[in-house]
């Protein structure tokens, strides 16, 4: 259950990564690779086997509050019906706090990119870059048997 909250909160999407054991931390770190910085306004949320859904819920609320500059927050939650995903759920207020299940790299990556549009522009991207970024990788013809 840690957060990692860093840089300036000028007008853009807060992005909170809400996911089993430290799978959040380790994307965060992926996805600032990737995109070459460590992004401003994102944190992550981790629950352990031992953590009461009511403790996560609170924490949620409070790093909510941190995160959002007025613009919103978009949660990324690991696997629908899980809980993590449930809390996450329960966190949703509509139109300022939303939710997509099933987060990957890909997804982080397209929100990140996207964060300075409004909320539902952001949450079409995620939704979009996720299922984008799953695909079946065919073998080259020079590699077939």
């Amino acid at each position: 259950m840690v957060a990692d909250i860093e840089g300036d909160s000028s007008t853009m999407i807060g992005i909170l990564v809400l996911t089993h054991e430290d799978l959040g931390e380790h994307m965060i770190r992926c996805a600032s690779h990737v995109v070459g910085t460590n992004p401003p306004q994102l944190g992550y949320l981790s629950m352990f086997i031992h953590d009461a859904p009511d403790t996560i819920l609170a924490k949620g609320r409070a790093l909510i509050e941190q995160l959002d500059s007025g613009d919103g927050v978009l949660i990324l939650s690991d696997m629908l019906g899980a809980t993590p995903c449930n809390v996450a759920s329960r966190l949703v207020q509509p139109g300022k706090v939303e939710c997509i299940a099933g987060v990957n790299l890909p997804m982080l990556v397209r929100v990140l990119t996207y964060r300075q549009e409004s909320l539902p522009v952001v949450v079409e991207k995620g939704l979009s870059g996720g299922q984008r970024g799953v695909i079946q990788i065919q073998a080259e013809p020079s590699h077939a048997n």
